[in-house]
């Protein structure tokens, strides 16, 4: 199971990347649906944490969000998560936050 984390532990940022129109531009519910991922409501309350993007064995794909975050929160992190587990070219994850591959 492959699977991306994002936290906002203060830590080196990953490699930069060319901004990607369709990722930023596109509603997040046919983003979702495009690449074939499945939101549920994550059950970890850490502030720091913000989502997880899950690609299991068998090729279902999971985003897991913490409720309780704003509107803009979410869809900022959830597209963060799409592109760094989908390995889609968009700009940098911001400096503040954290991506662990496990």
């Amino acid at each position: 199971m492959k699977q991306s984390t994002c936290t906002t532990r203060k830590r080196r940022p990953v490699a930069k990347c060319r901004p990607a129109v369709d990722l930023l531009d596109t509603p997040l519910p046919q983003l979702l649906d495009r690449f074939g991922v499945h939101l549920v409501d994550s059950q970890i309350t850490d502030p720091a944490f913000v989502g997880a993007f899950i690609e299991r064995g068998d090729g279902r794909r999971v985003l897991s969000m913490p409720s309780g975050r704003s509107w803009l929160e979410r869809d900022t992190a959830a597209r963060m998560l799409l592109a760094q587990g989908l390995r889609l070219d968009a700009p940098p994850v911001p400096a503040a936050l954290e991506v662990v591959r496990a």
